[in-house]
């Protein structure tokens, strides 16, 4: 057994490495040594999940934003963005569809600011009385510890918020002066603290990445202990500063999959639509690396190209919400199946 080999069976045992330990296993990654951590991962899920996977309804309710980030293709600058906000009958329609379909857990997602807290908090109250079984997700950016409270007390159960680096250097090469490492990491310990499911997460293959920087991302995992984790690959925007950057690779983002599964056995992990849309197989092999849960969209089909957060977003097909029955198909194929349940995280 070589050392990355033995530094694997370690983190599988232990669920922890020191920050040297993780650059040298981000390092290490091959082929084998990704199958190797992925056989690790499948079997480390499967003790506490069995062979479910875990659906979400996502709904891209508006597509303003207050921020400017540099990878992202609806930020405040980007004037060719076609701007939109969901009014609240088709949000709340949404949420009907996706409950007819089967799903218990709707995703809110917008844009900072696209709404105002008091909007939010409406809204939750009306999806939890229309849907008292489901829950509630909200990704929707940085706010004050006291507006988060108002959301949370609405009824709002989840909340997503990535830190997309846990190196605050490489987080200011990613973001304007305005927005603050700090500020990102104090939103993420009040969610926590006011009792929401909390879920971060972070970009593989941003600009400026280093495998320290990623070993960074994962002690910060192991120590925040997020009931979810977001992870996809960078994919470039063209209507951003960042418009000639490679993007992430589906490999190494698998590879971390499986890294952050034996970080944290029980973590709700998505197999993100970024990988669906790097590789027509890409949430196949997230879930085989790791991943228990996907994100159909049950936006309006008419705003789905609209929310354009990097180019070549998928936007239609087995995405869809609407095919759930073709989403099965494809995880059934894999050996997966999907449940209709909340997907609490299991204590």
């Amino acid at each position: 057994m070589n050392n990355a080999e033995a530094l694997l069976e370690r983190l599988n045992e232990d669920h922890a490495l020191s920050l040297d330990e993780y650059e040298a296993l981000i390092e290490a990654q091959t082929p084998d040594l990704a199958q190797k951590a992925a056989a690790l991962a499948d079997r480390a899920r499967r003790e506490i999940y069995g062979n479910k996977i875990y659906v979400r309804g996502l709904i891209e309710i508006g597509n303003v934003c207050r921020n400017d980030c540099y990878y992202c293709g609806i930020r405040r600058s980007n004037k060719s963005c076609d701007r939109y906000v969901l009014d609240d009958e088709t949000i709340l329609a949404c949420c009907d569809e996706g409950d007819a379909l089967g799903f218990r857990t709707f995703v809110l997602q917008s844009g900072e600011g696209c709404l105002s807290v008091a909007r939010i908090c409406d809204l939750v109250r009306e999806i939890k009385r229309r849907h008292p079984a489901c829950a509630v997700t909200l990704s929707l950016g940085e706010y004050d510890r006291a507006d988060y409270q108002k959301m949370f007390d609405a009824g709002a159960d989840r909340y997503l918020l990535r830190h997309e680096t846990a190196d605050k250097a490489h987080y200011e090469k990613l973001h304007p002066a305005a927005l603050s490492f700090d500020r990102r990491m104090n939103c993420l310990r009040d969610l926590k603290a006011i009792g929401f499911q909390v879920g971060c997460g972070f970009m593989v293959g941003s600009p400026f990445q280093t495998a320290r920087t990623l070993a960074k991302d994962l002690k910060f995992i192991e120590a925040f202990q997020p009931d979810m984790c977001g992870i996809g690959p960078f994919v470039p925007h063209h209507a951003t500063p960042f418009a000639d950057e490679p993007a992430g690779t589906i490999e190494q983002t698998c590879y971390l999959l499986s890294l952050l599964r034996l970080i944290r056995p029980n973590l709700l992990l998505p197999a993100t639509t970024a990988l669906g849309t790097v590789d027509p197989r890409g949430r196949e092999k997230g879930i085989l690396a790791g991943a228990n849960v996907v994100m159909p969209n049950l936006s309006p089909t008419a705003t789905r190209k609209q929310y354009d957060l990097y180019d070549n977003k998928i936007c239609t097909g087995d995405e869809s919400a609407q095919c759930k029955n073709c989403l099965n198909m494809r995880m059934r194929t894999i050996g997966f199946e999907i449940v209709t349940d909340r997907g609490d995280i299991k204590k």
